[in-house]
């Protein structure tokens, strides 16, 4: 994928027979976590409610089972959203435009204007604010990590090809970058202001544009 750091023999506590099923690590079975997978995405696209108990009935799975496949509602909430997360971010990379840092903060636009613009994340927001906020940044769910290692495999590209030298740590530096997409994509949540996407990529063209002999002495 690209631009995409692979999960593959990263530590992920959030590990589930859902999440590996869908790198493919483990074959599909007549009735399997990807049939929940697929099950639950169809209603979430329509704004329905995800239920485990309902996934397994119409599955004809024991309840048990289903959530063995995918842990918790939540986790299972969070794959659908990565999964049409990262088609976003593919398109997003694929059609940027520059090298270093003109590269990186036209991603970041991209990327953020094809979010607001995907109306299954807008209706997700809008049904039930505090829930998708926690399910979309919170630690404990798949988004937020995932997003922080892609972030970091585009800069690591950059940065191998001699486009960028970044002043901070490449974690950190991809921390910060996904906590100010964060901030702009939800920001009529959390604090009531409309999303400012272009200030917050000219934010991140700054940080992306810093070197080290800019870092501040602490």
């Amino acid at each position: 994928m690209t631009n995409m750091k692979p999960m593959n023999g990263v530590e992920n506590p959030r590990e589930t027979r859902l999440s590996r099923e869908l790198r493919q690590e483990e074959p599909s079975r007549p009735t399997s976590p990807r049939d929940a997978f697929d099950l639950a995405r169809g209603k979430w696209l329509k704004g329905e409610r995800i239920e485990v108990g309902a996934l397994a009935e119409e599955l004809g799975v024991a309840r048990a089972t289903v959530f063995r496949w995918v842990g918790t509602r939540d986790l299972l909430v969070g794959e659908i959203i990565w999964y049409l997360f990262e088609m976003l971010w593919e398109q997003a990379a694929d059609n940027a435009q520059g090298t270093g840092a003109d590269y990186g903060a036209d991603f970041i636009r991209r990327l953020m204007e094809s979010v607001l613009d995907a109306e299954p994340f807008r209706r997700f927001i809008e049904q039930s604010p505090e829930y998708a906020l926690r399910i979309l940044t919170s630690k404990e769910g798949p988004m937020q990590a995932r997003v922080i290692q892609a972030t970091t495999g585009m800069l690591e590209e950059q940065a191998a090809a001699g486009h960028i030298t970044p002043a901070l740590d490449m974690d950190d530096l991809a921390y910060v970058i996904v906590r100010i997409v964060e901030s702009c994509l939800y920001s009529d949540q959390i604090t009531g202001r409309q999303p400012n996407v272009p200030a917050a990529c000219k934010s991140i063209h700054i940080l992306l544009a810093a070197t080290p002999d800019q870092r501040p002495s602490v």
